[in-house]
């Protein structure tokens, strides 16, 4: 038996294999450490939950303190961390203004943060900012 599913991140359509066709109790697989659902399925070496698009590992090598600790690298491959000072390595526009942070600008005692802009900080002249770690460098 196939059953069509839309994955919840992706929203693309795919098709779960491992129920018995004759009835039998489905493959058995861990439910889901985030959710507890019972409804898991697995994707390569990845088991998903469809309920809450938790994704850990199938070998469960404690994946889920893994998952809250997020490593940002600078343009160099450097590990940053809180309170480092940072270079800009490129002229970065200034959205909805016509200031320009120049090549070379060095910002001091950065603060890291998820998203898309992952570190936060204050600019002298410019005020606070945040950008992205592909255009500065460690210092």
């Amino acid at each position: 038996m196939r059953f069509r599913v839309i994955h919840l991140k992706t929203e693309k359509p795919f098709i779960i294999h491992g129920f018995y066709p004759d009835a039998r109790s489905p493959v058995s697989l861990p439910s889901c450490p985030k959710c507890n659902s019972e409804y898991t399925y697995e994707d390569g070496s990845l088991l998903i939950c469809p309920e809450c698009a938790h994704e850990w590992s199938a070998d469960g090598g404690g994946s889920e303190a893994s998952d809250d600790v997020k490593i940002i690298k600078d343009s160099t491959g450097n590990v940053l961390q809180d309170g480092d000072t940072i270079t800009v390595i490129k002229d970065l526009k200034v959205k909805g203004s016509s200031l320009v942070v120049k090549v070379g600008t060095k910002v001091k005692n950065i603060r890291l943060v998820d998203g898309d802009h992952d570190i936060d900080c204050k600019i002298d002249g410019i005020g606070a900012m945040k950008l992205k770690s592909e255009f500065v460098r460690k210092v």
